[in-house]
């Protein structure tokens, strides 16, 4: 990433904090799945960094359940919201402004978990996204767990389908439909500078790295296309959907229908 697409990134998330904040409220079900997999293997007492954490949903949720969590991201308008509600809530939360390939500003070592659920969506060059797991790594203590969040490279398709299916007659969003045709990953202008993985290109991605995998979770399971109607039915109707969503959300024929991927592996 040149400084130019580091800026244009910095800006768009400077700029869309509270709608950033708001997202998983609106997409409960991503939120919802990847907590049930965070609880899994982070503990109470346990420190956690959560690298490109935006505004701080995951960290306050994290905070709030004894944690010992440090929220890092690249737009100092998150840090600064994510620092003022864990003020509000009276929650213990360190923030810093950091670059997902630079993280010296950490002890290597230091952490049990790292989230890395933002930094990938943004990262177009290949050599990035390896100088960014690698520097997870280095804060991980042996052992330690990291999860890295991905946008599918299928998401347009979902996203337009349920926002406005007449997109598709435009020229532009058109051309980006045109990638479920293509078969490639997306690397460019999406919601701002972006890159979009095709979902049998990340297990592959993590091979020459020291992990052992745990999981590939398919953050939507299958419930992404009727999620708005979902979130519209009683707590006890959402949670019996969110249980069997949790049980096949791994399996690799249903890959395709997530908008998020997140792979889950072990410091070897």
């Amino acid at each position: 990433m040149d400084m130019d697409n580091l800026e244009v990134v910095r800006r768009f998330y400077d700029e869309t904090v509270q709608y950033e904040w708001n997202r998983l409220d609106r997409h409960k079900v991503e939120f919802e799945l990847n907590k049930r997999f965070m609880k899994r293997y982070i503990k109470s007492n346990d420190r956690v960094l959560d690298l490109g954490g935006g505004p701080g949903k995951y960290s306050l949720y994290l905070s709030e359940h004894g944690c010992n969590v440090t929220l890092a991201d690249l737009s100092q308008n998150n840090v600064d919201f994510a620092m003022n509600k864990a003020k509000e809530l009276c929650l213990p939360l360190s923030g810093i402004c950091a670059d997902s390939r630079d993280l010296s500003s950490f002890e290597d070592g230091q952490f049990d978990h790292v989230l890395c659920m933002g930094p990938m969506y943004h990262l177009k060059d290949e050599n990035d996204r390896v100088k960014t797991i690698n520097e997870c790594l280095k804060k991980l203590k042996p052992n330690g767990t990291l999860f890295v969040a991905f946008v599918s490279s299928y998401s347009f398709v979902w996203d337009y389908l349920i926002r406005d299916p007449g997109l598709i007659l435009t020229n532009e969003r058109r051309s980006e439909l045109n990638f479920i045709l293509d078969d490639t990953n997306f690397a460019g202008m999406g919601f701002t500078d972006n890159f979009f993985i095709r979902p049998k290109d990340v297990l592959p991605f993590f091979k020459s790295f020291e992990l052992e995998k745990l999981h590939v979770v398919n953050c939507e399971s299958f419930l992404y296309l009727r999620e708005p109607e979902l979130l519209r039915q009683s707590p006890e109707v959402v949670n019996a959907w969110l249980d069997l969503a949790e049980q096949v959300c791994e399996r690799e024929d249903l890959l395709s229908l997530a908008e998020h991927i997140m792979y889950i592996g072990r410091k070897i």
